[in-house]
């Protein structure tokens, strides 16, 4: 049984695999493989992009979609415990997809469940999912993974999308810029990553066009709120790095600006006309890319 609850499982060969699958899915993203197929969608975090993206996935896979997206009208407000709601879901659904505001739940899923377990975000931690559209992003628009310059930008401390982007790319070769305020640096854990696996980079306060003319790719990530147990924190850093369109004018041909979204003022609107500006294509790539995701898991074959 395959799980997918970490980047990091994934191997160089395991990511081209799934992403030349999505590929195929681009192509032609209706087909019936998931006849009799029911997949379990359980949000205990509020999401829109990914909840919606897998279950149009399973959609137009023939599947049959159960689950909820308010954990508030799950029996976890009763009391019940993670492991008994995954035991009881396991036997109804061939497959589960879940996100927790609590780092690591996914991985205790997976050692409980009795289906394949496929983590769509967990707390601070990780994002797998996210991650695969994202390479698949970068593949598509600058032809490789390889050897490219990726400019983070904003709330690198609690940003899960961040984290499992340094570790999927850390096979082909990339160069970091890691912008971010004090209050919301890279965690020491992802920096000794880049040293052990010899990833080169620097971190900055200043976003600004030395950073933006030097990359291949500008991802950049809204402020999270909800990570915050102090507010004044929060309002303090905000608003401290808004990319406008004039900040693009000098840039590499090749940029393409990506956000894991939902976007709150880091991105002005002007940006959005920009064929620089490739976030909204990006979450459609998603789609295909968790397509992708649940053929692996759960050992589909997709034909050419």
């Amino acid at each position: 049984m395959k799980h997918i609850v970490s980047i990091d499982q994934c191997t160089a060969e395991d990511i081209t695999r799934i992403l030349d699958r999505a590929e195929l899915f681009e192509q032609e993203p209706d087909r019936q493989l998931l006849n009799g197929k029911v997949v379990a969608t359980l949000f205990f975090e509020p999401s829109t992009r990914t909840r919606l993206s897998f279950e149009t996935a399973v959609s137009r896979l023939g599947g049959r979609i159960i689950g909820f997206s308010d954990a508030s009208t799950s029996s976890s407000t009763k009391g019940e415990s993670l492991k008994d709601t995954i035991s009881m879901v396991s036997n109804y659904a061939d497959l589960i997809i879940m996100r927790h505001h609590l780092e690591g739940a996914a991985r205790y899923a997976s050692e409980v469940s009795r289906v394949p377990v496929v983590n769509a975000g967990d707390g601070a931690n990780q994002h797998p999912s996210q991650t695969l559209l994202d390479l698949y992003s970068i593949r598509k628009t600058q032809g490789s993974l390889y050897d490219k310059t990726i400019a983070m930008v904003g709330d690198l401390k609690y940003g899960r999308t961040i984290h499992s982007l340094i570790e999927g790319m850390s096979h082909f070769r990339p160069r970091f810029i890691f912008v971010a305020p004090e209050e919301l640096s890279l965690p020491e854990e992802y920096k000794q990553f880049c040293y052990d696996h010899r990833l080169p980079f620097i971190e900055t306060k200043h976003f600004d066009e030395e950073v933006i003319n030097n990359c291949d790719i500008l991802y950049m990530t809204r402020v999270q709120r909800e990570r915050f147990t102090d507010l004044e924190e929060y309002e303090r850093v905000k608003d401290v790095y808004v990319l406008t369109n004039d900040m693009l004018a000098d840039s590499r041909s090749n940029l393409r600006v990506l956000h894991p979204l939902p976007r709150v003022g880091e991105i002005a609107y002007d940006v959005d006309d920009n064929p620089k500006a490739y976030f909204i294509q990006q979450a459609l790539n998603g789609l295909y890319t968790r397509q992708s995701i649940i053929c692996e898991v759960l050992g589909i074959n997709v034909p050419n």
